[in-house]
């Protein structure tokens, strides 16, 4: 699962707490920009993963932590992923976020995602599909979080090459060059010397992948 912020600025949220349930809306996606991760969500994006859901998109604090609520309304518009949440009365972790968020004391919303769907493009990359798992209220930025560990537990649900250079830009810090380069340069290793006859290049490349970040 990847992760992307959006500031409170840019998710202009506003609470309301009059009958006692802090609810709160904003934007926790916008179209349009470059993110620093040198991606760009279309327009759409999400329009299939808020119809075909097995289960709700959860409200979580910090994307690892507890559930602190529950979204009343997810949709698409034309600026972007429109959200409104209420957060749990009672629960202590939804209470420390409430002041966090009037104080401006926190960062803004982080989506979880998959993305299903891609183009890439010269300077940027268009997601056109994204499979929504969580929208998160974060502390901290998605970027900054990011650590070894992330790429160790996501590596094992890639499911083609492009996922784990994916996987290397997004939590693992590389530049999309870099991932770009060691993904290729692998897949030509793997290619020359026929690691198992049983396996695709694609195959040894993957497991080559695996390999590397184990001993990070």
């Amino acid at each position: 699962m990847k992760h992307k912020l959006l500031s409170l600025d840019l998710a202009k949220v506003k609470m309301d707490g009059a009958d006692g349930a802090v609810r709160f809306s904003g934007y926790a996606s916008v179209y349009g920009g470059i993110d620093s991760y040198g991606d760009r969500i279309a327009p759409g994006a999400y329009a299939e993963t808020l119809v075909e859901r097995e289960r709700a998109v959860a409200l979580r604090w910090n994307h690892w932590g507890p559930v602190i609520g529950k979204w009343l309304e997810i949709k698409e518009d034309d600026t972007g992923l429109w959200v409104e949440g209420e957060l749990t009365p009672g629960h202590s972790v939804a209470k420390d976020a409430a002041a966090l968020i009037r104080h401006g004391a926190i960062s803004g919303l982080s989506i979880g995602y998959r993305v299903r769907g891609y183009e890439e493009h010269d300077d940027y990359t268009l997601l056109t599909k994204i499979e929504l798992i969580e929208i998160s209220i974060v502390e901290e930025p998605a970027d900054n979080a990011a650590r070894i560990g992330d790429v160790k537990g996501a590596i094992y649900n890639a499911e083609s090459l492009a996922d784990y250079e994916a996987i290397l830009r997004e939590a693992g810090g590389f530049s999309r060059s870099d991932a770009a380069a060691l993904v290729s340069g692998i897949k030509g290793l793997t290619h020359g010397e026929r690691v198992a006859k049983e396996k695709t290049s694609t195959e040894g490349a993957a497991q080559a992948l695996r390999d590397l970040i184990a001993k990070l």
